[in-house]
């Protein structure tokens, strides 16, 4: 069988749908691999910063990966603005959608939130409220989503910063996302997990920055 027989849904059969099944499988396998690709996309988004959306996203993701953040931060970090193409008014919610059935809950509701949290640096500025963030003070990851844009979203506009290239982030990401779906062992949710590590950090950055490209 190459295809199904049915053209409503409600006229399909048990061999169809384990048919189609495996076909689906098969095709989400692939996710990674067509998420890396959509990564390319974001050098063509959103003129007028000194670096692409695509820098920026290795930029973020080269800080995190410095401060030894685990592989489900360093993921969303790369993935966090991979909403700006096709959805910029709410590529946010857009980004987290896609990590959320595979990375640590409390990372993928960082992502969610985080361009309401990215308000405080500039929101004064073009009449929106810079105190948005306020309105997740009570949430459990109010103090991690601040951290995250503070330290590797809103500071990671630099031209001249040494940035690991999207090949380094490419097996993290096929990793992340070879995970079962919606695994409770994986989304831990209600879970924190530090975005840092200081001890460990400064030997990560000397053993893999000199290899970055400029």
């Amino acid at each position: 069988m190459e295809t199904v027989k049915f053209t409503q849904m409600k006229d399909g059969d048990r061999e169809y749908y384990i048919f189609l099944r495996y076909h689906e499988t098969g095709f989400a396998a692939a996710t990674a691999d067509r998420l890396l690709k959509a990564m390319v996309d974001l050098d063509e988004s959103l003129s007028g910063y000194k670096i692409s959306r695509l820098d920026h996203s290795l930029q973020a993701a080269t800080r995190a990966w410095k401060d030894v953040a685990d592989i489900d931060w360093v993921v969303a970090t790369l993935l966090h603005d991979i909403g700006d193409i096709y959805t910029p008014y709410n590529h946010d919610e857009y980004a987290a959608a896609i990590i959320r059935p595979f990375v640590r809950d409390q990372c993928a509701w960082v992502v969610q939130k985080h361009a309401d949290f990215q308000l405080v640096y500039y929101g004064e500025h073009v009449g929106a409220n810079p105190n948005k963030r306020d309105a997740y003070i009570a949430e459990p990851y109010f103090e991690d989503c601040a951290e995250f844009c503070e330290r590797w979203d809103q500071s990671s506009f630099d031209p001249d910063y040494k940035t690991l290239p999207l090949e380094f982030f490419a097996p993290m990401v096929r990793e992340g996302f070879a995970r079962k779906a919606h695994n409770p062992q994986v989304v831990r949710k209600g879970e924190r997990v530090p975005l840092t590590s200081d001890t460990i950090a400064a030997s990560r950055q000397s053993d893999l920055l000199p290899t970055a490209a400029a």
